[in-house]
């Protein structure tokens, strides 16, 4: 597993590629939770997210090995961070999207000079086609989440939690693969273990759920959850270890509340963030975490949200006026 080193060594290698992101608050949100809450604005972080971070690490060091080419299969936030790093080093890449990826996703790769693939419509199919990619230009495949340096990347927002705040008493992180909280839970569990982390996944793509209460790692069908960033089949062989280790908590977010939150944060934060990040919002508006009175940090970790799609988002939010009276 990884180290607070590893993370510590991260954060040294990605300093001129990431910045540290804000703390925002709003009263209104804090009174409904009744807790005093805090976003730890990711959605702020260069190419809109916190991938960044992980991919920063992994290509950097490639490149002090060497590689002149990198490869992800991504269909988001992270093929744009690997496009991102290695056109600011001078290198090239080639991101493997889905045959139905959608435009925006595809002109902000381009837009940092990646090359773009279109391979099928599942990860089991863009994987191994970027992995081939890699191999044949003599290139570094860099993976989304179960990988030492993308974990110790990601793990990196724990540290600027730490030194931005005090006083925490909880930090609740969204799960899609496990890269960015098995990362969170090192840097602050071998910090200070008193913090609480509590993983959220949606109702719809509960893997790592099951995977905790079954104690292995246990797969799950294709799932269209809104939460399109959190849509992994299974935890990764490297981050569910951590998991396991670590996680005081892991509670299941409705797809509902999920909108429901979204639709706050944007109405009354005037945020836009992705349904992925209001995942955490969401857990502390409709208490599932059982704390009052507490200080609580909700990682807000991506705003790259498809224009096009807002309206569909806001779907079934007419009940919006209950998070006024019955929440």
């Amino acid at each position: 597993m990884i180290t607070l080193k590893d993370i510590q060594d991260a954060r040294q290698r990605i300093q001129n590629v990431v910045f540290e992101t804000p703390i925002l608050q709003s009263e209104h949100l804090s009174n409904l939770c009744r807790n005093q809450l805090f976003l730890k604005a990711e959605h702020l972080q260069k190419t809109g997210s916190f991938k960044i971070r992980g991919a920063s690490n992994m290509v950097i060091h490639a490149i002090e090995n060497g590689a002149r080419h990198v490869t992800a299969a991504s269909s988001g936030n992270h093929g744009q961070a690997v496009a991102y790093v290695a056109n600011k080093y001078g290198i090239s890449s080639t991101i493997v999207v889905p045959e139905n990826a959608s435009q925006c996703k595809i002109n902000a790769i381009l837009g940092y000079n990646g090359q773009v693939e279109k391979c099928g419509t599942t990860s089991a199919e863009r994987l191994p086609r970027a992995k081939q990619i890699a191999d044949d230009q003599n290139g570094t495949y860099i993976p989304p989440y179960d990988d030492p340096l993308i974990m110790a990347g990601q793990g990196t927002v724990g540290l600027e939690i730490l030194q931005q705040l005090h006083n925490i008493d909880a930090i609740i992180v969204p799960i899609g693969g496990g890269g960015l909280i098995s990362g969170i839970l090192t840097a602050v569990k071998e910090t200070n273990p008193s913090i609480q982390i509590i993983g959220v996944e949606p109702e719809l793509a509960q893997d790592t759920y099951l995977s905790l209460q079954n104690n292995k790692i246990t797969a799950i069908p294709e799932t269209h959850t809104i939460a399109d960033g959190l849509r992994t089949n299974q935890p990764g062989d490297l981050t569910f270890p951590v998991l396991s280790k670590y996680l005081d908590d892991l509670v299941l977010i409705s797809e509902e509340e999920i909108r429901m939150a979204f639709s706050f944060v944007l109405e009354r934060m005037k945020q836009l963030i992705e349904p992925s990040s209001a995942i955490t919002v969401a857990a502390a508006l409709y208490n599932k975490i059982n704390m009052q009175g507490k200080n609580i940090v909700t990682l807000i970790s991506g705003g790259n949200v498809d224009i096009q799609h807002v309206h569909g988002i806001f779907e079934d939010t007419t009940k919006f006026s209950l998070l006024h009276t019955n929440v």
